[in-house]
């Protein structure tokens, strides 16, 4: 797709991120750099957006997997224990790709990570959890094994 003077670069990063970066690429051989700056920067952003979804994502899955693990001794599994370091590792290789996800950030959606964790958790443990807080420690530091 060749850019026009009143292409939306915002929705068409969100659309195709590949699109984009093709249609910039083609605007740089053109020599229409202020456009290819333009289309770049919506690339940068829609992808940006893209990682902080995904790293609140594994947050909250992070989280709600903890969060069984404590409600429930009883029922813990190898797969509860998998998730936590896949959901850690994920969460990492996040913060390799971009910096800014530090922890910072990770604390911005601490507290509505948490609350989406804990609802997700009851629901799939057909129960009530009393856990009202998790600390970084426990999320991110703690080992989960041993069962």
């Amino acid at each position: 797709m060749l850019a026009n003077p009143k292409t939306d670069w915002k929705m068409m990063a969100i659309n195709s991120q590949f699109q984009t970066a093709e249609a910039a690429q083609t605007l740089l051989q053109q020599g229409q750099t202020e456009e290819a700056k333009a289309a770049l920067n919506a690339l940068v952003e829609a992808m940006s957006r893209s990682e902080r979804q995904a790293l609140k994502s594994q947050l909250t899955r992070l989280m709600m997997h903890i969060i069984k693990w404590k409600t429930q001794p009883n029922k813990r599994s190898r797969s509860w224990i998998v998730s936590i370091l896949d959901a850690r590792d994920a969460i990492e290789d996040s913060q390799e790709e971009m910096p800014s996800l530090n922890r910072e950030f990770i604390e911005s959606l601490w507290d509505q990570a948490l609350i989406k964790a804990k609802r997700k958790a009851e629901a799939e443990m057909n129960c009530k959890s009393d856990i009202l807080v998790l600390t970084w420690t426990e999320v991110f530091e703690d080992e989960y094994i041993g069962i």
